[in-house]
């Protein structure tokens, strides 16, 4: 399984439910859905589920967060597991990032992606062979 790139969580999120002052960014995300080749982590969608159920101004019922995470069964999804989870904290050690963060690039890593969309880390910077992209700038 390889794509081109994965989508960190905020991605999601703003697809889901970016309004009002956020709507930019949500027309961005759900461009990046409809036209890159991309995968996600088991992580980023327990994270979007409990980001837009309980961490949102307006957020979505469980059903309608559901139902986002069933159309991403279309997608290469890579599980959390103990090897990744090494992978993660020796990402995290030797680019003195958090934990989570870690795990992110290495599911990036074991998708085969050179590249991980999100706004979280920093723009531009190379982690090993992936890259960040912050699609929101």
């Amino acid at each position: 399984m390889s794509v081109k790139c994965l989508l960190d969580t905020n991605v999601l999120v703003y697809a889901a439910a970016g309004q009002g002052a956020e709507e930019a960014k949500r027309i961005k995300a759900v461009e990046l859905i409809e036209n890159e080749d991309f995968g996600l982590s088991s992580q980023v969608l327990q994270e979007f589920y409990v980001t837009v159920v309980r961490k949102i101004e307006i957020p979505l019922s469980a059903v309608q967060a559901f139902e986002w995470i069933e159309q991403f069964d279309a997608f290469p999804c890579i599980a959390v597991d103990r090897s990744l989870i090494k992978i993660a904290i020796e990402i995290s050690e030797r680019y003195q990032t958090s934990y989570w963060d870690g795990a992110i690039i290495a599911a990036t890593e074991a998708l085969g992606a050179t590249t991980l969309f999100s706004e979280d880390l920093n723009h531009g910077q190379n982690y090993g062979s992936v890259q960040v992209v912050n699609p929101f700038r």
